[in-house]
Order: structure tokens, then C-alpha cells, then sequence
């Protein structure tokens, strides 16, 4: 029987690389997405040419209670297992503390921490149950290191570490694992709209001389969703060229 993956935000950027990576190893891919219906198509579409054995797109909140209760009671139902959720969905309203309004604060904080809470929580009864599971959470190292301008999003990411680590200590001996993977400067939608000169400056800034590819952080979270990872949990692994 084929296993299960859950990947929210899956429908660009990084998350599509790591839906399209479970497919390639012939998981049925479940993409969670919360607007964007065209690129979620388009990133179902792409799993089920890279050998996925099912696909399942869902439209939902990952900071609403009720919305994930839905998307894991769906692929329990038509599934009846999950056994990889890689917690990806995030979002940002960057900008200096003193100008930080708490509506931007607290908005970044339901999805990417809250949200993390929720689907990581779902599916632990499951993932005992069948006692085999692994659970990635998309950090950054922002979360590691901070960032000027991104209070609320460096301490989202760094919250993510720390249930990461509790977490994993709670779900060690049922064979469920829970780690974090902390991109650096990746190339998204996000760095796209940079000029060419921003680019060559942050860059220079990198000592591998070059931004991330989503695929460079989908090889970290496929390794760590993998079988064999089974003695490595609580951890935190760094995507970033060494920045």
C-alpha cells in the first residue's frame, strides 16, 4: 500500500517541490492550499506525471481548527493512514516593531505556528496508532538567527523549533519522528521581484555564492520523511549555503 503525504502550502514554491518529491517515490500526495486553485492544478497535475499514486488537493485555514479537522478527516477516510505531514504553510507581514500593528503580529503567528499546532496534532493519533510517522516543519534561519523587519515571522519560525524539539520527545518511541528544516535565501515568487543588483548583493552575502533552489530544501525534507531517517529526531537542518 502506498504511503501517505500531507504537504500544506503546497501549491508553489517550496511546498510544490516537496509534494512533487513524495510523488516521485509514489506517495499519495495530499496538497493543502488556502486561495490559489490555479497553482494547486497546476502542482497536482505535475504529481501525477511524477508517478504519484494519488493526488488530493483541499482548499482550507490551516489556522482554523475546524478546516484541518476536515482535511485530515478526509484523507483518513479515503486513505485510512497519514504517514509523513510536512507543515510548510506560511505566510509574512514584515516591518519595524515600533510600526508593527498587532493584527500583523497575530496573523503570522495563527499560520505559521498555530497552524503547524493543529495538523501536527491531528495527526498524531493516527500516526500512534499505526506507530510509524514523520512530521517536518518548515522553519527558516530567521527562526535561528532573527531578522531586522520580521519580529513576528522570526518568532513563528522559531516557535516551530521549539515544538519541534517537544514534540519529538513526546513521539520518539511510537516511531514517530519530528524535525524542522530552516531554508535560507530561497528562489522563489517571493525573491523573483528582486532586481538583478539586489540579487548580486544578497548573494555576495551567501558563501556558496548562490541562492537555494525549492528543490534543495524538498531533498532536506524528503530525507528527513524518509524510512531510513528513523534515529534522527529533534533536529533542526539548515538549508541556507552556509549563511
Amino acid at each position: 500500500m502506498a504511503r501517505t503525504a500531507i504537504v500544506t502550502g503546497g501549491s508553489r514554491g517550496i511546498g510544490r517541490a516537496i509534494a512533487v518529491g513524495f510523488a516521485k517515490k509514489g506517495y499519495n500526495v495530499v496538497i493543502s492550499y488556502a486561495g490559489n486553485e490555479q497553482a494547486a492544478t497546476e502542482t497536482e497535475k505535475l504529481c501525477r506525471e511524477s508517478g504519484a499514486t494519488d493526488v488530493v488537493t483541499y482548499k482550507g485555514d490551516v489556522s482554523d481548527e475546524n478546516s484541518c479537522e476536515e482535511l485530515v478527516k478526509t484523507v483518513m477516510d479515503k486513505y485510512g493512514q497519514v504517514d509523513a505531514l510536512v507543515n510548510n504553510a506560511g505566510i509574512t507581514r514584515d516591518g519595524l516593531v515600533a510600526r508593527m500593528s498587532a493584527d500583523d503580529f497575530d496573523s503570522v503567528i495563527s499560520t505559521n505556528l498555530r497552524g503547524a499546532f493543529l495538523m501536527s496534532k491531528l495527526v498524531t493519533k493516527p500516526m500512534m496508532k499505526q506507530r510509524y510517522g514523520r512530521i517536518v516543519n518548515i522553519s527558516s534561519v530567521v527562526g535561528v538567527h532573527g531578522n531586522a523587519g520580521q519580529a513576528n515571522y522570526s518568532a513563528s519560525k522559531a516557535g516551530l523549533i521549539g515544538m519541534t524539539k517537544s514534540i519529538a520527545k513526546e513521539l520518539a518511541s511510537r516511531n514517530i519522528t519530528v524535525n524542522a528544516v530552516a531554508p535560507g535565501m530561497i528562489a522563489t515568487d517571493m525573491t523573483a521581484v528582486l532586481t538583478d543588483a539586489q540579487k548580486e548583493n544578497i548573494n555576495s552575502s551567501i558563501p556558496a555564492k548562490r541562492m537555494g533552489e525549492p528543490e534543495d530544501v524538498a531533498n532536506a525534507v524528503l530525507f528527513l520523511a524518509d524510512e531510513k531517517s528513523s534515529y534522527i529526531t529533534g533536529q533542526v537542518l539548515e538549508v541556507s549555503g552556509g549563511l
